[in-house]
């Protein structure tokens, strides 16, 4: 059974920058395709990014291109998100999700494509 635990949320001022870690056990990591979504309150769950099983492959919603930065350490068994001139409308808890994948181009794009969570991070941007 894997296990994802996610670490480095916290409060930021607007603009500034967190970097979140999701780290995995109980797999192979590098078997796994690996994404981040992110729920506000009273929201539905929603993709943040995604990463494929080599890291050779990333995707990303919209409104988080060009400002975050996903990426992974299969020596380490972690996946990364590196998050700069966060919004207020950044702010949620944030999971990172896992999926063992036989294509090295495969991308967990919505929650239903995903086997495992982990139990969230909350990342709070004041304005």
């Amino acid at each position: 059974q894997v296990q994802l635990v996610e670490s480095g949320g916290g409060l930021v001022q607007a603009g500034g920058s967190l970097r979140l870690s999701c780290a995995a056990s109980g797999g192979t990591f590098s078997m796994y395709a690996m994404s981040w979504f992110r729920q506000a309150p009273g929201q539905e769950r929603e993709f943040v990014a995604a990463i494929s099983r080599s890291g050779g492959s990333t995707y990303y919603r919209d409104s988080v291109k060009g400002r975050f930065t996903i990426s992974r350490d299969n020596a380490k068994n972690t996946v990364y998100l590196q998050m700069n001139s966060l919004r207020p409308e950044d702010t949620a808890v944030y999971h990172c999700a896992g999926r063992a994948a036989g294509s090295y181009l495969f991308l967990i794009r919505s929650p239903a494509d995903a086997d495992y969570w982990g139990q969230g991070t909350q990342v709070t941007v004041s304005s």
